[in-house]
């Protein structure tokens, strides 16, 4: 157990209806008896665990009235024992009352010191904090419910099945080493290989779904390009429902990206308006048109946008920087007399906003397909990847060894694959734990307060 206090502001720090102060450490009690005065007679050391007192909260050079809630050691989130003072929601009251406990015997809490303390006492798994922190950073439904399930501890508890099955491997090749009189050895490898088969089958399961997990997270980039003029952000204006481009009737309008999102079943897509793609003598426009061609390179979808009226060769040489790429032609200015273009996918107007339900859907289709189940799980870190990728290896190079190497070595492998499942929670990390939960947090003890069941509470 750590032995110092830590005090933080839990909640945003601007104005609201409330604020949360919290302090954690073995004598937060001590801290917050010299701060808070309970409106009954029960002193703040014979509070009952999760009830919430009314009583007047001091601060330094202000008092309020407000709430306390004592959580009792190891029931609370860091672990510790815990206190959170309720006020109200002003800035310069919840920074008058953090001041006081500063004063009275906390310090301030790092960057994500309290969830550090979560995992340090065993209460929060490395997984279980980095899907807190994509619950509060989501953008979008499927980022929330993604989060969500990594914080309950899904994909932990899936490693952890794993790794139980590779112990029951070892188990059998340990009893072949020690008790060769036997004949145990052909048993337990025909064990050790249906082990080692399911085991990596589920891995690769998990693997496949971090493509669609990535796009959840990150949501899909999708860069929309043209010759100048074909209507690139009369377009994006129109997706996005407002004018973020400025539009004109001038080629050459937009010199530099323009971007925004939308979220569209659940999945946020960002769009990238791009300069219009052509020679020019002017040195601006140019840098913009080298700016597009690198978007093109980082786009999950490109949507090549023709001018329904005006057709032309750089149409054709823009189609060749592209035609590798996932490409939607849509083919825009349909209000007006058009050309038709066997190639678009798609007609709309920009300026009617016509079929653009019809274009969002072709654009989901064209990233994520019609066969994902979006309440599914999905792998979403590139740390989660990584340790089951490197699990999967050493686990397939067990698989290759059996009957070829001494049972003693086989299980080094197994062991590996084995370590590697348990990066995923934390358990057999070897990377520092501030290199993992630090940077998942700009404020500490944010996440703190989003941890504590309503259900706990009871008003005194």
């Amino acid at each position: 157990m750590i032995n110092d206090n830590i005090t933080a502001i839990s909640t945003a720090l601007a104005p609201a209806g409330v604020a949360v102060i919290r302090i954690s450490g073995k004598t937060a009690l001590n801290v917050a008896e010299k701060m808070f005065v309970p409106s009954s007679k029960i002193p703040l050391s014979k509070f009952i665990a999760n009830k919430l007192y009314t009583g007047e909260i001091l601060g330094d050079g202000l008092s309020d009235f407000g709430m306390c809630v004592y959580f009792k050691e190891p029931h609370s989130f860091t672990g510790e024992n815990t206190i959170e003072f309720h006020c109200h929601g002003g800035v310069e009251i919840a920074k008058s009352i953090l001041k006081k406990a500063l004063m009275s015997g906390a310090r301030l809490a790092n960057n994500g010191e309290f969830t550090k303390r979560a995992f340090i006492n065993g209460k929060l798994s490395l997984s279980s904090a980095e899907g807190m922190i994509n619950m509060i950073n989501g953008e979008s439904l499927c980022q929330v419910r993604a989060g969500y399930s990594l914080y309950r501890e899904k994909l932990t508890k899936e490693a952890e099945q794993l790794q139980g099955k590779l112990l029951s491997a070892l188990s059998h090749i340990e009893a072949s080493i020690d008790y060769p009189e036997e004949g145990l050895e052909e048993v337990s490898l025909l064990e050790v290989k249906k082990t080692l088969d399911e085991v990596c089958n589920k891995i690769e399961n998990l693997l496949t779904t971090y493509s669609t997990g990535r796009a959840i997270k990150n949501g899909i980039n999708v860069a929309i390009v043209g010759k100048p003029n074909t209507g690139k952000s009369s377009l994006l204006n129109a997706l996005l429902s407002f004018d973020k481009a400025i539009v004109s009737d001038v080629a050459g309008t937009t010199r530099d990206a323009v971007e925004g999102s939308i979220e569209y079943k659940g999945i946020r897509f960002n769009f990238i308006d791009t300069a219009g793609i052509r020679e020019s003598q002017d040195k601006i426009e140019n840098i913009g048109v080298a700016l597009s061609k690198k978007f093109l390179q980082s786009s999950q979808l490109v949507l090549f946008v023709l001018d329904g009226g005006d057709i032309s060769k750089e149409d054709e040489e823009i189609f060749e920087l592209i035609k590798d790429k996932n490409t939607l032609i849509v083919l825009n200015k349909i209000d007006k007399e058009h050309i038709v273009d066997k190639r678009a996918e798609i007609c709309v107007s920009a300026l009617n906003k016509t079929n653009l339900e019809q274009l969002k859907e072709q654009i989901f289709l064209k990233t994520v397909g019609d066969n994902v189940d979006l309440n599914g799980d999905f792998l979403c870190e590139e740390r989660h990847y990584q340790a089951l990728k490197g699990a999967k290896e050493k686990l397939l190079c067990a698989k290759q060894n059996i009957s070829l190497v001494p049972l003693d070595l086989l299980s080094i492998d197994i062991k590996d694959g084995w370590e590697k499942l348990g990066e995923i929670s934390g358990s057999t990390a070897t990377v520092a734990v501030d290199v993992c939960i630090l940077p998942l947090l700009s404020v500490s003890g944010t996440l703190c307060t989003l941890c504590t069941p309503l259900s706990n509470f009871s008003l005194l």
